[in-house]
Parts: structure tokens; C-alpha cells; sequence
């Protein structure tokens, strides 16, 4: 898979994280850079790990499925990319009040909640048989910097910018599910 299309995975998956950062930077009134820091690692710690979860998890059955490995991979990024998309508009309260700290209780749910899509992600990348080290590095990367800008952005700005980056990434996916799909059905 080329660098360009992991990208575009990387930062589709990241909205998430973006998400809940501006959040973060929105509800937590004494935000030290050591916090900005530790929150924004956790959320690429879990993005960068959760891929390479499911694809060794995929390993084990692929030749059982190669068959159907892009429609899987299709169907895994549209139903993250549409979940997504339907979180950003259900209108949901993510900011919690009154909270000025990150306990360590909710850096790894916020982690575990971000980073879900990205465990379908490896399964996908394991079906589709591509090497997991560079897009792990890529989308840990990418993971962290959109999540120290979304702490700044919800630290200086306002809460406008949540729901449509969730949209916008849940687009991304389904638009990478869809070019994953054409490419095996009309170039293999």
C-alpha cells in the first residue's frame, strides 16, 4: 500500500482522537504541557498499537479467507467510516464538566475508545497482506500531532470543530474501503 493511501488511513483514523482531544482541551481548565504531552501520547499509544493487535489476530486465519479479503476490508472500513459519520451527528455531549484533571482511568478509556477502529484496521491490513510496521509508525504519528492540535485548538478555540472532523474521517475510511474494493475487483 502506498505512503499516500496510509496516510490518508492514519489521518482518518485520528479524527477520533482529535476529537476527544479538543474535547479534552475544552473541559479541562489547567492544562500543563506535561498533561497536553501525556494526553495526546496515550491517545497515539493506543492508535499505533491497536492495528498491530488485529493484525496478528488476523494472521491466524487469513489463508482461510483470501478469497474475500477486500470485501472484508471494504466492509470493516465502511462500517467504521459510518460509525463515525453517525457519531459526529447524533449530537452527543463528549465533554465532560468540571474536570481538571486526566486520571489514569480515563487516558486508557479515551484510548480504547479511539482507537477500536484501528484494530479493524490491522485485521484489514493482515487480509490484504501488507507490512504493519510502517503504517503502525504512520498512524501513531499522525495520531499524535492531531491530537496535541486538537488539545490547542479546544484549549484556545471552541467547540465547532468535534463532530465535523469525526465526519470528515468517517468519509475518509469509506472512501479508502471503496478504492481498496475497486482496485482487487478490476486491477488484480
Amino acid at each position: 500500500m502506498d505512503f499516500v493511501t496510509l496516510f490518508l488511513i492514519a489521518i482518518g483514523l485520528s479524527f477520533d482522537s482529535f476529537a476527544v482531544s479538543l474535547a479534552n482541551g475544552l473541559s479541562i481548565k489547567r492544562l500543563s504541557p506535561w498533561l497536553i504531552f501525556k494526553s495526546s501520547a496515550n491517545l497515539a499509544l493506543f492508535q499505533g498499537a491497536m492495528p498491530l493487535i488485529g493484525y496478528y489476530i488476523a494472521i491466524g486465519f487469513q489463508k482461510t479467507i483470501v478469497d474475500y479479503d477486500h470485501w472484508i476490508a471494504f466492509l470493516l472500513l465502511s462500517l467504521i467510516g459510518s460509525k463515525m459519520i453517525y457519531e459526529s451527528l447524533a449530537k452527543k455531549e463528549a465533554v465532560e464538566k468540571n474536570k481538571d484533571q486526566l486520571s489514569k482511568i480515563k487516558l486508557v478509556i479515551q484510548g480504547i475508545g479511539t482507537s477500536i477502529d484501528a484494530l479493524a484496521i490491522g485485521v484489514s491490513f493482515a487480509l490484504l497482506e501488507i507490512a504493519i510496521l510502517k503504517p503502525v509508525i504512520i498512524i501513531f504519528s499522525v495520531t499524535f500531532i492531531a491530537s496535541l492540535i486538537g488539545i490547542q485548538l479546544g484549549k484556545n478555540y471552541g467547540k465547532k470543530l468535534g463532530s465535523k472532523m469525526e465526519m470528515i474521517g468517517g468519509i475518509i475510511l469509506i472512501a479508502i474501503g471503496i478504492k481498496i474494493l475497486i482496485e482487487h475487483l478490476y486491477f488484480q
